[in-house]
């Protein structure tokens, strides 16, 4: 691998979830895996079903050297729109990593404001297996707090869809209104508040 061959030890793997539902946070995490770490089953998390994910996931974290997990919350998507609220996650999962990384790899993403150099790869979570790793962990992390949500808004079914646009979402979305972990600038989030408050509805759902 190019960043080895360089002389770098400590190559941090960025992927994220949840860039395109309309509820919940975007989760990102920051995987570095030793040298020559097979991981039968990874790619993408898009790529691989459930049962996997969680199998590797338990993987990664027992083998990775390290694994950092950030998050952006629906409120600072809304303020600062997916792009820059990934982003953040993303420096906020580099964060929590348990030693500073010398190289980063990511996923069509580059990071401002870094002295560590980077490379952006396109779909790269296909492609490096560091990122695959990153994307297993934030689905996977990602999922998991979309069904505690699920405990606290039972009348969306975030467990099954996690908050994506699916045909059942959008239905019980029309029905109960949007809730507090609903995205306001998301479009079809943005159209039933705007249409609340015209009618002087209110646009947050009581859990």
């Amino acid at each position: 691998m190019e960043a080895w061959c360089r002389g770098y030890r400590h190559i941090a793997g960025l992927d994220e979830a949840g860039r395109g539902p309309l509820a919940g946070p975007v989760v990102a995490a920051a995987v570095v895996l030793p040298r020559r770490c097979r991981l039968p089953g990874l790619n993408d998390s898009k790529q691989v079903g459930e049962a996997d994910r969680v199998r590797l996931f338990a993987e990664i974290v027992r083998r990775a050297i390290g694994v950092g997990i950030g998050a952006a919350t629906e409120a600072e998507i809304d303020r600062l729109n997916i792009l820059q609220a990934t982003r953040l996650a993303m420096q906020r999962a580099l964060q929590a990593l348990p030693f500073p990384p010398d190289f980063l790899l990511l996923d069509a993403v580059t990071l401002s404001g870094l002295s560590v150099p980077q490379r952006s790869i396109i779909k790269g979570d296909g492609l490096s297996c560091s990122i695959a790793a990153a994307s297993i962990i934030a689905k996977v992390t990602r999922d998991r707090l979309m069904v505690e949500y699920h405990r606290w808004y039972p009348q969306y079914n975030f467990a099954e869809h996690k908050g994506y646009g699916t045909p059942e979402h959008l239905r019980l979305l029309r029905e109960h209104g949007p809730c507090s972990i609903h995205r306001r600038s998301f479009a079809p989030v943005q159209h039933l508040c705007a249409g609340d408050a015209g009618t002087g509805r209110s646009s947050v759902a009581q859990a």
